[in-house]
């Protein structure tokens, strides 16, 4: 069911509820309102007078039949205004199946979205990750309106109109959803398909990821632009130290492979080298810290806290003026963000913070050992090592230095410690030190 106070209302909520961004939506109002007024009743002007009718009459004699040309007599008619025959013929077709008026505004709607499905896929990708209502209205005027005046001038009317439907409607949904906004940082934007709007939590969460590779936000951008993707991010930020925006901070992305996570967190990717440790470059470094502190600030944060343990950070109910770091590692079998900026949140939390004046960021980094020997409760066990580039630390916690890599395989585990980085730390038979045992499986 429709809703809204107008027909205006009622198809920016049905295309806003389909997945189009607030600029495709506005698009494609600006394209309706120029070709019907937006009502779907609306029959061809030129053809009034011609055929004798006027919008409510045609529609009723085609809804009881007195009326048998509706298909052929070249009328344009609907919010579309769909004028050649085949389509005309399917519209037909899809309103009686539906029993509905050939006039009814959802029942066009519908129709609209399945002729968008079917025949202009890459169009409706676009509706649903357009950047601006340019882009949208002038992708919609020339693909699938295609009407006779295609001029520079036609479509500033169509991007002014569009305009005016995006203030109106836009703007009331940020007031809605608690004025989030975005970065001014960014210098380049397109929206991603892949998300969920709006998100069903407040901002509390950062999760930075690592790109694996060193692309730029553009190609980042494009990455994210297919659907058949399922997978976007809130920013990105390339190797020049530019930053993206591929979600608006209102919606959730789908990036960290937790959907609670994605609804609390801003997502950042960043990008970085192919290998461990996954580095990133300075100016990428650099512009991270800046855009941390500016998403804090934004959204009333001011400090920004790591501590380094999974159990502890998601059991953890931050306060009205903190925010917490998460990674993606602790949500699927991945090494992500990389050694490298895993390396880095304590550094992160704790410049951002300073720069916010919250004073400190961190958790404590006391670890707690439990050893064979040291207690008569624990013994020894083995687990496998499957992913390929675990360091070896020198103590328990990323805090401590690596001492090394070690090789997929089978190892024995003396003992047991909390620490920075890791749910668990396990101390290895040989002595060689301890290893995150979030991506160890008890054998």
């Amino acid at each position: 069911m429709l809703t809204g106070k107008n027909n205006d209302e009622k198809i920016w909520n049905y295309l806003k509820a389909k997945g189009f961004s607030d600029y495709g939506a506005a698009g494609v109002m600006a394209n309706t309102q120029a070709e019907s007024g937006n009502n779907p009743q609306n029959l061809q002007n030129i053809y009034e007078k011609k055929l004798g009718f006027t919008d409510a009459t045609y529609t009723a004699a085609v809804d009881n039949g007195s009326y048998g040309n509706f298909v052929r007599d070249s009328a344009g008619y609907g919010l579309c205004q769909w004028t050649f025959w085949s389509r005309k013929q399917n519209l037909l077709t899809f309103a009686q199946a539906q029993k509905k008026s050939i006039g009814d505004l959802e029942m066009q709607l519908d129709f609209l979205l399945k002729e968008l499905s079917e025949g202009y896929g890459s169009l409706l990708e676009k509706l649903r990750s357009a950047g601006s209502v340019k882009e949208a209205s002038d992708a919609f005027m020339l693909q699938f309106e295609r009407p006779a005046d295609q001029s520079e001038a036609a479509k500033n009317r169509r991007t002014s109109c569009g305009q005016q439907f995006y203030d109106k409607f836009a703007a009331k949904t940020k007031k809605e959803e608690g004025k989030m906004s975005n970065s001014p940082l960014v210098s380049y934007t397109k929206i991603s398909p892949n998300r969920n709007s709006p998100r069903n939590h407040a901002i509390d969460r950062i999760t930075v990821h690592c790109v694996v590779g060193q692309c730029s936000v553009e190609t980042i951008g494009n990455v994210f632009a297919p659907t058949s993707r399922q997978a976007s991010s809130n920013y990105g930020i390339g190797p020049d130290g530019r930053i993206g925006m591929y979600c608006e901070e209102k919606d959730r992305s789908w990036c960290s492979s937790s959907s609670d996570n994605d609804h609390r967190a801003v997502t950042i990717e960043v990008a970085s080298d192919t290998a461990h440790p996954y580095a990133v470059k300075d100016a990428a470094y650099r512009a991270l810290l800046d855009l941390l502190t500016d998403i804090c600030k934004r959204n009333g944060k001011k400090k920004l806290l790591w501590f380094g343990d999974k159990t502890k950070t998601l059991a953890y109910a931050p306060k009205s003026d903190e925010m917490v770091m998460t990674v993606h590692r602790w949500f699927a079998n991945k090494s992500c963000p990389g050694q490298y900026l895993y390396d880095l949140h304590p550094e992160m939390a704790a410049e951002v913070t300073k720069r916010l004046g919250g004073g400190t960021a961190s958790a404590p980094t006391t670890s707690t050992a439990q050893t064979s020997s040291g207690s008569a409760a624990f013994k020894d066990y083995l687990v496998r090592v499957s992913v390929t580039d675990l360091n070896i630390r020198k103590g328990p916690g990323t805090n401590n230095a690596v001492a090394g890599v070690i090789k997929p395989g089978v190892y024995t585990i003396v003992a047991e410690s909390t620490g920075h980085g890791a749910t668990k730390w396990g101390k290895l038979k040989s002595g060689a030190g301890w290893i995150s045992l979030d991506f160890c499986k008890k054998v």
